[in-house]
């Protein structure tokens, strides 16, 4: 099992080992599961007379990777917009930790981590300059935030970059500087958006063991919005189906496999419910395009 928070002298990385899975750590993943770290009750977004998100309710627990999945135009964007504040609700209410995200932003801010699916970088900074200013802005300071800064580094195989500017660095290296980042101020909840974009297969492995353990051994709720459902299936404990500015299912994969399309995965599931799938008469057609 992996581990983000094993401390050997200092050095916070991803080791493999086994976590004691004991009385007293199973009744640690009922506590967490039983919190609430994400609400959305009854919330809406219009922009003028289109309606991106209807009266969406949902709840992602501690502990827990949920999968937040749907087409192009669905509204997993304005969903996780108005999560972190960058657009307003038009109706219903958001809360983090119990906490209303309109009358609490800041305090709701101190413990969420963002990852965007087109990451902001100052390329003329360092890796640890990077990480230093966003440490900064969580009021980190000093030999607590030069020490998590190298811990991060290290967790995201990027210590032998850290004098290195960014623009140095290669779409995937970004990506897990973008993410060494979200991390630095241990949130208690993560907010993902597409977090597999340009990384190579073994960055892909890293992170998707990184959400796992985070979620399941520290008991951080990650909130990942996804287009590869092959990432979905693999980590996510529930996912959830928007379609149209709704939700249209949500559960675990085995769930909705036996409750939607018998034993198929989860593309089929997917494509079942979205109403995606395509006809071998429409592939001869577009392939008559070519």
């Amino acid at each position: 099992m992996a581990s983000i928070s094993v401390d050997h002298g200092g050095r916070n990385t991803l080791t493999h080992y086994r976590v004691k899975k004991d009385d007293r750590f199973e009744e640690q993943r009922t506590l967490w599961q039983s919190h609430s770290m994400i609400s959305f009750d009854h919330v809406s977004k219009h922009y003028g007379d289109r309606t991106a998100v209807n009266d969406l309710n949902l709840e992602i627990k501690a502990g827990e990777v949920f999968g937040f999945l749907g087409p192009n135009g669905a509204g997993k964007t304005s969903t996780l917009k108005m999560l972190m504040g960058l657009t307003p609700i038009s109706q219903g209410q958001i809360t983090v930790s119990g906490m209303d995200i309109t009358e609490n932003p800041l305090d709701v801010r101190q413990i969420l981590g963002y990852i965007p699916d087109r990451p902001f970088l100052y390329d003329l900074l360092t890796a640890g300059e990077f990480l230093n200013f966003i440490g900064g802005l969580y009021g980190m300071s000093g030999t607590d935030l030069d020490r998590r800064g190298e811990q991060m580094l290290e967790l995201f195989k990027l210590d032998d970059r850290r004098h290195e500017l960014v623009q140095s660095f290669s779409h995937g290296m970004k990506q897990r500087l973008v993410m060494a980042g979200a991390f630095l101020h241990r949130p208690e909840v993560l907010v993902v958006d597409e977090p597999m974009v340009g990384l190579d297969p073994q960055g892909s492995r890293l992170i998707k063991e990184i959400f796992k353990s985070a979620a399941h051994d520290q008991g951080m709720a990650v909130f990942l919005s996804t287009h590869s459902l092959e990432t979905a299936e693999e980590v996510c404990d529930r996912v959830g189906i928007l379609l149209q500015g709704e939700l249209v299912a949500t559960g675990a994969v085995d769930e909705l496999r036996d409750t939607v399309a018998g034993d198929e995965n989860l593309e089929s599931i997917f494509l079942r419910i979205t109403g995606g799938e395509t006809s071998d008469q429409e592939v001869a057609i577009a392939l008559d395009l070519l």
